[in-house]
């Protein structure tokens, strides 16, 4: 099989209402790019249709692969989706669509050259954020602080579900990876800075999407002692564990 150019990973978990939009979007976006591609849907041990859903979508497309998962959290499917991803490029896209797909082109190149891993920001100069209530806004705010202050100086929005990393780099990373819960996003960026990868952010237009798998005091509250946790558990590492 010849490598795609790009891989599509998809976490979900409970995604019936729209994966099937989604999967329509990203698809027909892709088809009618000049580049090989695939889809990678990697479910989180869904207990509703999604992956019946994602399973009638690819039928006949093997473009588009279901990955079926134990439920372990969203960092544990982002970790198999990319592990089993083939790309060239691999682009960690979230089920919501909250960025229109078509700005996936602004993490590749030529838009961005020499970049290991490209992370999408809500944050700057030429970021836009449509529909966020404001107490959403001042509690990412608050916790994104956080995160700069113990482990990512520099880096204002390490959670934007959109990112992508260089397949020759991405196997390496993700196998380091640990963390199962949403705050895998700031494990994965930390263990990168430590291995001296290149990472790059880029602007982007974000949708406030109803439906989140994140409660806002309870995970973050959590996210803040995974973070603690990551500190801890990579202290002293650079190019190995």
């Amino acid at each position: 099989m010849t490598q795609p150019f790009l891989s599509v990973v998809i976490p979900a978990f409970n995604e019936e209402a729209r994966i099937h939009a989604t999967l329509e979007q990203v698809a027909a976006f892709l088809k009618g790019r000049n580049f090989s591609w695939e889809i990678v849907v990697a479910d989180d041990g869904s207990i509703d249709a999604t992956a019946r859903l994602v399973a009638a979508f690819a039928a006949g497309q093997p473009e588009i692969r279901l990955l079926s998962l134990a439920h372990r959290g969203k960092g544990g499917a982002v970790k198999q989706g990319m592990l089993a991803a083939a790309g060239e490029y691999r682009f960690l896209c979230d089920a919501d669509l909250s960025m229109p797909i078509e700005q996936v082109e602004r993490f590749l190149p030529p838009q961005v050259e020499g970049a290991d891993i490209v992370v999408g920001s809500r944050e700057l100069a030429d970021s836009r954020r449509i529909g966020e209530p404001g107490h959403r806004h001042l509690m990412g705010r608050f916790f994104n602080a956080l995160i700069q202050a113990l482990a990512l100086p520099g880096i204002p929005d390490t959670q934007c579900g959109f990112k992508c990393f260089r397949g020759a780099i991405a196997a390496d990373l993700f196998e380091r990876q640990r963390v199962d819960g949403f705050a895998f996003d700031v494990e994965v960026l930390y263990l990168a800075r430590r291995m001296g990868l290149t990472v790059r952010e880029v602007g982007i237009d974000w949708y406030y999407r109803e439906g989140s798998k994140v409660r806002l005091f309870q995970d973050s509250l959590g996210m803040a002692w995974e973070v603690v946790k990551i500190r801890w558990r990579w202290r002293g590492s650079t190019g190995s564990p």
